[in-house]
């Protein structure tokens, strides 16, 4: 018995079309997470980048669980001496790129290094309702049918 393995021949990509709207956060982002690692393929190769290619709509509706709202903070470092600084994942959404949140609960859920930066590639996030790839004529994903808990009114 020998291992399969996939070429780059052989992935074949499809898009994807998730509507955030009303979704948890967190439950959101495994699913994503997954999708663009192909990991839901039977032809998953854990060091090649045979996922989808995801579009998700509607950033700025995702829902967050208890006060992670207000609680739940990102942090960064500007470089200089005492210059740690954080914003509350509630203040992002209602601020400028809501986007950012998701795309940022994904990437910490994708491997670091070079195929990760790729995967994450073929993630697009918009915080309104349309999108530029109707060309790519994405199927829809319906999240909150995977699970009753994905979804909050």
């Amino acid at each position: 018995m020998k291992t399969y393995t996939a070429k780059p021949s052989e992935i074949e990509k499809k898009w994807v079309l998730i509507d955030a709207d009303g979704l948890v956060l967190g439950r959101l982002a495994t699913i994503i997470a997954n999708r663009l690692r192909g990991k839901h393929k039977p032809s998953y190769t854990p060091h090649m980048d045979d996922g989808d290619n995801i579009v998700v709509v509607n950033a700025e509706k995702v829902h967050l669980t208890g006060n992670k709202r207000k609680d739940s903070i990102f942090y960064w470092h500007t470089g200089y001496p005492g210059g740690i600084k954080g914003r509350s994942k509630g203040a992002i959404l209602e601020g400028k790129h809501p986007e950012r949140v998701i795309m940022k609960a994904v990437e910490r859920m994708v491997p670091r290094g070079p195929l990760g930066r790729k995967i994450m590639g073929n993630l697009r996030v918009y915080a309104g309702a349309s999108h530029p790839h109707e060309a790519q004529q994405p199927q829809p994903l319906d999240v909150a049918a995977l699970n009753r808990k994905n979804k909050r009114a």
